[in-house]
């Protein structure tokens, strides 16, 4: 930590809620990027030489050349959100610099928007605004905008953290069948509160699935994990929806799979090489596109400032930050 007499020196790499950075600028020495562009790899090497802490966001990457480059007085990373994978914790542990990150704050906001996309997909809600926007309804008709029924259906969660429990609370108010994949199985009680089956085998979950939903952490491990193999094992009749990472999904091969109707639709909220997307996809009427907005409320947002904020103060009064990411969690 910094000498007591010495304010910290935060740098900060995208603006944030006014009010939290009303409150870092009362509180620490900070340095704001005013005008909220995402930095260059040149400009986060030039912010981690000066900083005694450094607050990226999840679309900074924190590799081990930025994190080799960073001055002897870096002591914290505060990242401004739930996922890690930006940062590379073993440079960062081998430099002795601390990370944190903001854990818990935007599960039921991401559950809201992971229903609503299994709600829009096979309902063709994107579709339908688009026809009444464009001028093209007609009134009603017996066969017009036909969707698939959600009540009834059987939901595929893979990864039943926090998130996925959330996910799946709601949808059982939907009356879905709740089914899920995960490392391991949830205590009994929540598969009871649920009435969830667990699934040891994620392809055979995904071949009988209605709909499906990821919610597994960014690892290694999941890059891909639906591949090319395993979304062929979708049915045509179904849908996917992904509000976790873009890269957990093949997106050339599940484009491919929608154009060519051996899926039913998508609806996404990430993309596997964002902001850029699949072109193929942006030319389907049958996938709802969203701009990695899942975790963008207001309320959120400021948690997560917030839990930022408690960070940095605890390692400035000398004590362990509440939110410290340590490598084998991951």
């Amino acid at each position: 930590m910094p000498p007591s007499n010495k304010k910290p020196l935060v740098f900060v790499t995208r603006r944030l809620p006014d009010h939290i950075q009303a409150r870092m600028m009362e509180l620490f020495d900070t340095r704001l990027n005013e005008s909220d562009t995402p930095l260059s790899q040149g400009e986060l090497i030039a912010a981690v030489r000066s900083a005694d802490v450094f607050v990226p966001t999840v679309t900074d990457i924190v590799n081990h050349e930025v994190i080799a480059a960073a001055g002897e007085q870096l002591k914290l990373i505060a990242s401004f959100g739930t996922g890690v994978d930006h940062v590379d914790l073993a440079a960062a542990t081998e430099r002795g610099i601390i990370v944190t990150n903001t854990p818990g704050v935007l599960t039921e906001d991401t559950a809201d928007m992971a229903m609503a996309l299994i709600l829009a997909a096979p309902r063709r809600l994107t579709e339908g605004d688009r026809l009444v926007h464009g001028g093209s309804w007609q009134g009603w008709a017996p066969t017009s905008m036909l969707g698939q029924r959600i009540w009834g259906k059987r939901l595929g969660i893979i990864g039943m953290g926090r998130i996925g429990q959330a996910v799946a609370r709601r949808a059982f108010g939907f009356g879905l069948s709740i089914h899920y994949h995960n490392r391991k199985r949830v205590h009994e009680e929540i598969e009871e509160e649920l009435d969830a089956t667990w699934w040891e085998s994620l392809d055979q979950m995904l071949a009988h699935m209605d709909l499906i939903t990821i919610h597994c952490p960014s690892t290694p491990a999941t890059f891909h994990l639906l591949s090319a193999r395993r979304l062929k094992l979708i049915r045509p009749t179904s849908y996917i929806v992904n509000t976790s990472r873009g890269h957990a999904i093949d997106e050339a091969a599940l484009a491919t799979l929608l154009e060519q109707g051996n899926i039913a639709g998508a609806g996404l909220d990430v993309y596997e090489n964002e902001p850029a997307i699949n072109p193929k996809l942006l030319t389907l009427d049958n996938v709802v596109l969203l701009p990695h907005m899942s975790s963008a409320t207001l309320e959120g947002r400021l948690d997560m400032g917030e839990k930022v904020l408690i960070n940095i103060q605890t390692w400035a009064d000398g004590h362990m930050p509440p939110d410290r990411v340590i490598e084998s969690q991951i």
